[in-house]
């Protein structure tokens, strides 16, 4: 497994907290990596958008291919930072913590679209090594966590049946992508003209409660039970 530096302080895209010189020029290389790509970002580019002299990318980073496996590295650690906290809450029944993830990956989703989209990107046309084993590494940490929560929850009686570890993760995952690749179009056809933010709002408190509704009946979770 890809082993990384890892960063403590953490902050969403359009977030107001004071950042290092190195988050700075790691954010400003998200906007532009999900805008034209990563063959289509340049690093004169990214240090014009980081205000910063275009040295400072090679001493942080030594060259764009380690400044974007760092920003890769950087945000699905934060993916796992909180899948690791929720499992190891025993304020939670399985069934909860599912709930849990499925909000804060949902919430990520919503907040991080720049970062999505260039993961969307990497997904289909992934041709850094590196980074093709770092997200096969984050996937399986995922797979671990699902089977973990779901041996525990048969185990305890929260759950009644014992579906294929993929389906519970493909379920989450796949639903949530599709879902954010075709927001827009949804918005469109809805002739919805509400802001963005507030068709967002109920776009995703209703994708959540659909996904939940799909997995208490694959986990075969009754609630008062």
């Amino acid at each position: 497994m890809i082993l990384f530096k890892t960063y403590v302080h953490l902050r969403p895209e359009n977030g107001n907290d004071m950042i290092s010189k190195e988050e700075n020029i790691l954010f400003a290389a998200e906007k532009l990596f999900a805008e034209k790509g990563f063959d289509g970002t340049s690093t004169r580019e990214i240090s014009k958008a980081a205000n910063v002299n275009i040295s400072m990318i090679s001493y942080y980073f030594g060259s764009k291919e380690k400044l974007y496996e760092k920003l890769v590295e950087y945000r699905m650690n934060e993916g796992q930072f909180f899948s690791k906290d929720i499992v190891e809450r025993t304020d939670l029944n399985e069934w909860q913590k599912i709930e849990k993830i499925i909000d804060q990956f949902s919430d990520k989703i919503r907040t991080q679209k720049c970062f999505y989209r260039i993961m969307q990107r990497e997904q289909l046309h992934a041709e850094n090594p590196q980074i093709v084993e770092f997200l096969k590494q984050t996937k399986m940490g995922f797979l671990s966590m699902y089977s973990q929560i779901l041996e525990q929850g048969l185990e305890k009686g929260v759950f009644t049946k014992n579906p294929p570890i993929y389906l519970l993760h493909s379920t989450i995952s796949g639903t949530l992508f599709y879902a954010f690749n075709a927001k827009d179009m949804y918005k469109e056809f809805l002739n919805d003209t509400e802001e963005e933010s507030v068709f967002d709002e109920t776009f995703y408190t209703e994708l959540n409660k659909h996904i939940k509704h799909l997995l208490k009946d694959l986990l075969g979770y009754e609630e008062n039970k």
